[in-house]
């Protein structure tokens, strides 16, 4: 893999903690800013929605712009977000700077996306993808887990402060990785925009847009109220969510590293696999919950399962929108922030019923076999290889 592309995921790592973070510090959140525990939820759907917004949005405004002035630029607005949640002490600011760093954020990962896949081969989409987002496992491997350290010690400010200085280096990374120009290729045969827009009107692009986003709002629904899990249900201290979050993160390093050698040529075992099992483990981690070192596990198990089919299905947008090579990014990240707009929602929703802090587990479940209800009797047809008709 070229150097240019771990220099985007040191990005982002930058980009992931942030979006990660909120899971370890809603309730100081809450606490400061004077809200409910599920009212601070919605700033992970802020987010969210702002890269659904800003996905497309921008990579339309971005198809002239060079490459690196885009990545810079939108790193700039990200890390100026930050500073300035920092400082509010107001939530109705904290949640329009959550947008507005979500929206730099979508622009910076839709540039991203479409730059690492003429980085490499045209069959090796599903790698490059896979580094892009190591960057976000290890964010939730390291970024995440430190942040929470960092708000539990020095309060929730700090680690906003963390991830605007965290964002610095990555911008000298794409000053000194990223080619200034734009790349003569795609300038001159490039498709027009409503031929790339109208590629949204392809049933299988829909369907494998959706499938992630069902995906990955289980994941985010289930992440974005880890905190009362570890707390409450298994009984630990507020130190143990640190330890929850890394093991999470390390599940989905694992989990996005296979997916990576298998969903370029071999998708259909990853979602036929750990779709099923995926299914089992929410409810089966809202069964065990009072049991600590079976939630550890279990939190492993699913952050692998998450981001191996969560990685293949959006690596499967990539190609079902080969046709719309400025766009496919947009639409890879629309889907994966659909996802994580609804999954909060759907989680906060679930916080109200019986089941408490363990809802948004249930809630996980039935998302993923919603995903599979849609899946499995069109795995075929969202699972065929086109390796070799990109290659043409």
């Amino acid at each position: 893999m070229p150097l240019p592309l771990y220099l985007l995921a040191v990005a982002v790592f930058a980009m992931g903690t942030s979006e990660f973070m909120l899971a370890g510090l809603l309730p100081d959140i809450a606490s400061d800013l004077d809200v409910t525990v599920g009212t601070a939820g919605t700033l992970t759907s802020a987010f969210a929605i702002g890269m659904i917004v800003g996905a497309p949005l921008v990579a339309v405004l971005a198809r002239d712009w060079p490459r690196r002035a885009s990545l810079l630029g939108f790193l700039l607005v990200f890390t100026a977000a930050h500073a300035v949640g920092a400082v509010t002490t107001d939530f109705p600011v904290l949640f329009v700077t959550r947008v507005v760093a979500a929206v730099a954020n979508a622009g910076f990962l839709a540039v991203a996306l479409t730059a690492a896949v003429t980085l490499v081969p045209a069959d090796r989409k599903g790698r490059a993808l896979a580094v892009l987002l190591a960057g976000t496992t290890v964010a939730t491997v390291a970024g995440v887990p430190g942040g929470s350290v960092i708000g539990a010690v020095l309060g929730w400010r700090a680690t906003f402060w963390a991830v605007a200085v965290a964002c610095l280096p990555a911008a000298l990374g794409i000053l000194r990785g990223v080619p200034a120009g734009r790349d003569a290729a795609e300038a001159t045969g490039r498709p027009a925009l409503r031929v790339e827009l109208a590629q949204l009107t392809r049933p299988p692009l829909i369907l494998v847009m959706l499938l992630g986003a069902l995906v990955n709002a289980a994941t985010f629904g289930s992440l974005t109220f880890l905190a009362p899990v570890v707390t409450d249900s298994a009984g630990l201290g507020e130190l143990w969510i640190s330890v929850a979050l890394v093991l999470f993160g390390a599940g989905s390093f694992v989990g996005v590293t296979v997916a990576g050698r298998l969903s370029d040529r071999r998708p259909g075992p990853v979602i036929a696999v750990g779709g099923p099992l995926l299914l089992i483990g929410w409810p089966a981690l809202a069964m065990l919950a009072h049991r600590p070192v079976a939630v550890f596990i279990l939190l492993f198990v699913l952050g692998a399962l998450s981001f191996a089919l969560g990685s293949t299905l959006i690596t499967r947008v990539l190609y079902e929108a080969a046709a719309a090579p400025t766009m496919a990014g947009s639409y890879a990240t629309a889907a994966l922030n659909v996802g994580a707009a609804i999954g909060p929602v759907a989680a906060a929703a679930a916080l109200r019923t019986e089941a408490g802090e363990l809802g948004p587990l249930w809630a996980s479940g039935v998302l993923v076999a919603a995903a599979l209800l849609l899946a499995l009797p069109l795995l075929p047809a969202i699972t065929a290889d086109r390796s070799t008709e990109l290659l043409r």
